[in-house]
Formats: structure tokens, C-alpha cells, sequence
């Protein structure tokens, strides 16, 4: 899948089979799949037309309890905490299967 970052994440925390764009650095617009967190939500809100493809799944990490409560209100698909990010490829496999197959 293609993915793009609003948030700074490191990429070998995601499996290789996956293409990674970072928003900040330019992105193609065809991504599939979403990541961002608390900090860059607006920056979501606001470039999601140009960074992803016409059907996509936005995946939110959340840091504390606190952050699930202003997620809630812009229509997230997926959310995983932050001490939990190592699994992140699980939640990836999930979203693939459901999604895009």
C-alpha cells in the first residue's frame, strides 16, 4: 500500500512492502492509507484532497486518552496509541484485507 505521513514517524517501524511519503517533503496524492497525530490533524484537514487517492483510511496515534475525544469529531477510520506503535504493521494488514483487496 501507499502511505503518507503528516506526523513524523520513523519508517522502519513499517514494513517495507509499504511505499512511505511524508507530507512535508511532497507526496505524489494517491496515498492510501493516512498517518497522523494530534499535532498535524488541521494539516490533514486541510491538504487531504492532494495527498491521498480518492478512497483512503487515515490512521490517528494517539498519546493520551485526551487525544481520542478531539479525533473523534473529523471522522478517523483508525487509531493507535503511541507506546503501541510496533504493532502498527498489524493494524497496516487489517486495513490492506478490509480495504484494499
Amino acid at each position: 500500500m501507499k502511505l503518507v505521513t503528516f506526523c513524523e514517524i520513523q519508517d522502519s517501524v513499517i514494513d517495507s512492502r509499504h511505499t512511505i511519503e511524508h507530507f512535508q517533503n511532497g507526496c505524489a496524492g494517491d496515498a492510501q492509507v493516512v498517518i497522523l497525530d494530534i499535532n498535524t490533524i488541521f494539516d490533514f484537514e486541510e491538504n487531504k484532497g492532494t495527498a491521498c487517492a480518492e478512497e483512503y483510511v487515515s490512521i490517528a496515534i494517539l498519546e493520551d486518552d485526551s487525544d481520542y475525544e478531539a479525533f473523534k469529531n473529523f471522522g478517523i477510520d483508525a487509531w493507535i496509541k503511541q507506546s503501541d506503535l510496533g504493532d502498527i504493521n498489524s493494524l497496516l494488514n487489517l486495513i490492506e484485507k478490509r480495504n484494499f483487496s
